[in-house]
């Protein structure tokens, strides 16, 4: 799978948030950034955090702390959900076995 990646100031530009916002991100391990002679590149893929992590910070004014903890709660979430599919999937295996 190819990575499309975008350059930083241009996604700022268009979102109308402060490059040191991306800094922030990286700076505190929510995002990775590829750096280039030529500028900063965010892969695509991560758009929907930097989305959320957005509106976190400016619209509901939560400081890059509470965006990590949020952050790591999410991911948590996401895997407590998968193991319950998981579980889910093999009671229904066991139950068709009986």
């Amino acid at each position: 799978m190819q990575n499309d990646w975008i350059i930083i100031t241009d996604y700022c530009d268009k979102c109308h948030i402060d490059t040191s916002f991306i800094d922030l991100l990286e700076e505190n391990g929510l995002i990775d950034l590829r750096h280039e002679d030529n500028g900063a590149y965010l892969c695509t893929d991560q758009l929907p955090d930097v989305e959320r992590y957005s509106r976190l910070y400016y619209d509901l004014d939560i400081n890059m702390e509470g965006i990590d903890v949020i952050s790591n709660l999410l991911h948590r979430m996401d895997d407590m959900q998968r193991e319950i599919d998981r579980l889910h999937e093999r009671l229904r295996l066991l139950g068709d076995t009986f």
